[in-house]
């Protein structure tokens, strides 16, 4: 497998050689990844700055070798020395092979104190792409909570919205306001320019969503609150904070990860659909073979104990209460929850839409 780095806007050539990467068909030798880390329970966790991770920007296939995959990737902020950028673009490769092995309808994991049975499908549990993204979703629900907050900058705009919409709708801030929700990441949209047997990612984002939208938009039908107060807590949690998430999704460091998780996705996905009669494809494709990409199966039952732990405790070690302005009254401030769906579908863009450094990037690669 060749890897070609890019780096910064002119996505100049920065090394180009081969990774020793076991790619099988019916079986691949044991890995070795490091234990997945999480952040203590009850840990607050702020918004990070914008970074661009190590990403597979794309895919060329070697007409000669049906096995043979050269990889383009793109270095981003990355400052690491070749052998370390070799290691983590192996990372991404495993992200690649477990989106080739592993059904769409299987690209998912949830953690819920409701659905322990429901946490990630068998075998992309098994993965180190399944592990990653469940550590990923137990980071957005210690960020979703941490961002409500009453003292923090949104947290207080938050609450400040909830307490006058009610006074103006019900004539008292005396009331129930759930908050908590479930929050999913979701691919939004996702263009590839693909020439022969090449495919390049143009654009990739990611959606964060309510899981009464998520739910209404799969469903094709209309959200109907419980309550005028739900209502009401939903309607300013879109406005302040899911627009805030989605941000930090698609730009910040905190999920850098899970955008390193959908390029390769995005590219499995495209190779899946586009070379369908190839040997690989008939061979290792949707068919569960994790051998190479697997992780110990512990992995996950970790972080599902330490969201439990977090659930139970919550972010701020406490379950906030502070009096309602105008009755005296306690109003209790809980957290989200929420998910990652892996589905996506592809556009395509000719190369005439492709940006200067686009095709820049693409010429030098080839």
């Amino acid at each position: 497998m060749k890897i070609v780095f890019g780096k910064d806007c002119f996505w100049k050539r920065a090394f180009s050689g081969f990774v020793a990467f076991v790619f099988a068909v019916n079986a691949a030798g044991p890995s070795f990844a490091q234990a997945v880390t999480v952040s203590a329970p009850g840990q607050m966790v702020s918004l990070s700055p914008v970074f661009r991770p190590v990403v597979i920007k794309g895919v060329q296939l070697d007409p000669q070798n049906p096995f043979r995959f050269h990889f383009l990737v793109d270095q981003g902020d990355n400052k690491s020395q070749p052998e370390q950028l070799k290691e983590e673009s192996s990372r991404l490769i495993k992200y690649f092979l477990a989106s080739l092995s592993i059904p769409e309808k299987d690209l998912w994991v949830n953690l819920s104190p409701y659905e322990k049975d429901r946490i990630v499908p068998d075998e992309f549990g098994q993965t180190e792409m399944g592990r990653d993204l469940l550590a990923q979703d137990y980071l957005l629900k210690q960020i979703t909570a941490s961002m409500i907050y009453p003292d923090g900058e949104t947290g207080r705009q938050f609450w400040a919205r909830i307490y006058a919409e009610a006074q103006k709708r019900f004539g008292t801030t005396d009331i129930p306001v759930d908050t908590f929700n479930k929050v999913w990441i979701v691919p939004d949209k996702s263009v590839v320019y693909e020439n022969g047997g090449t495919a390049f990612v143009l654009e990739n984002h990611l959606k964060v969503m309510l899981d009464s939208d998520y739910e209404a938009s799969r469903r094709n039908v209309e959200f109907q609150p419980s309550s005028p107060s739900q209502e009401l807590a939903r309607n300013i949690l879109r406005e302040i904070v899911i627009p805030a998430l989605e941000k930090e999704v698609n730009e910040g460091k905190n999920f850098a990860q899970i955008r390193q998780v959908f390029y390769s996705l995005i590219l499995a996905t495209w190779y899946k659909k586009e070379i369908k009669d190839s040997i690989v494809n008939k061979a290792y494709s949707d068919r569960k073979k994790i051998g190479g990409v697997s992780v110990s199966a512990a992995d996950k039952d970790k972080i599902y104990q330490e969201y439990l732990q977090t659930f139970k405790k919550g972010v701020f070690n406490y379950i906030k209460e502070d009096p309602d302005p105008v009755t005296g009254q306690n109003i209790p401030r809980k957290y989200f929850s929420g998910g990652v769906i892996g589905a996506l579908r592809i556009d395509y863009k000719d190369e005439a839409q492709m940006t200067t450094a686009q095709r820049a990037y693409l010429d030098q690669a080839q």
